[in-house]
């Protein structure tokens, strides 16, 4: 069971990297677009491209999807509760279980019904941008799903590392936040 959870958490801390590229690459295509409109005024020529415009937004949406996971798999997700950090951490585990269990993944399968498909649909006619110049849309559904799959088997590592924790199997759920790497041992 360890050798899973090291597994999902390695994986989501891979994926977390990458979307940290991705705000580098988003950034990038966002400053030349601007600088490319700045230059069309002057060249009495339109140099930018819808599919710079897009490329930036599909871009923002796999950071913050694919995000996510990461944000959980390392703990770094924000909490609203103001009495959580004051409790101890057997009842932070108990809500966390429960939290995973009654409301992260129900909502991470409906999303993965809702979103099925859409994406089924965008593959079958190979679905493309309406505007001219545009990307093609079936990848970024395609990755919509991928991402809330993930989100949901990091949310199952999650509620399989608290049970473990609550039934004396794990020491600790602490997390090294540096690099995401839980410190928690058997």
């Amino acid at each position: 069971m360890l050798r899973f959870l090291r597994a999902v958490d390695r994986f989501h801390r891979w994926t977390g990297r990458i979307a940290g590229w991705m705000v580098l690459a988003m950034v990038l295509i966002g400053a030349g677009n601007a600088v490319l409109r700045y230059v069309s005024r002057f060249a009495g020529k339109s140099l930018g491209s819808n599919a710079y415009l897009e490329a930036q937004w599909y871009l923002f949406s796999l950071v913050f999807l694919f995000g996510a996971a990461w944000t959980l798999a390392t703990d770094r997700h924000v909490r609203v509760d103001v009495l959580y950090g004051r409790l101890g951490a057997r009842a932070r585990a108990w809500i966390d279980l429960v939290g995973g269990v009654v409301f992260l993944l129900p909502f991470c399968g409906f999303a993965i019904w809702v979103l099925l498909p859409s994406v089924i649909e965008s593959w079958r006619v190979w679905e493309q941008s309406p505007d001219a110049g545009g990307l093609p849309r079936w990848p970024l559904k395609t990755a919509a799903l991928a991402a809330f799959a993930s989100l949901a088997l990091q949310g199952v590592a999650e509620v399989v590392r608290r049970v473990l924790f609550l039934t004396g199997r794990l020491a600790s759920l602490d997390v090294d936040v540096r690099d995401g790497h839980r410190e928690g041992h058997v």
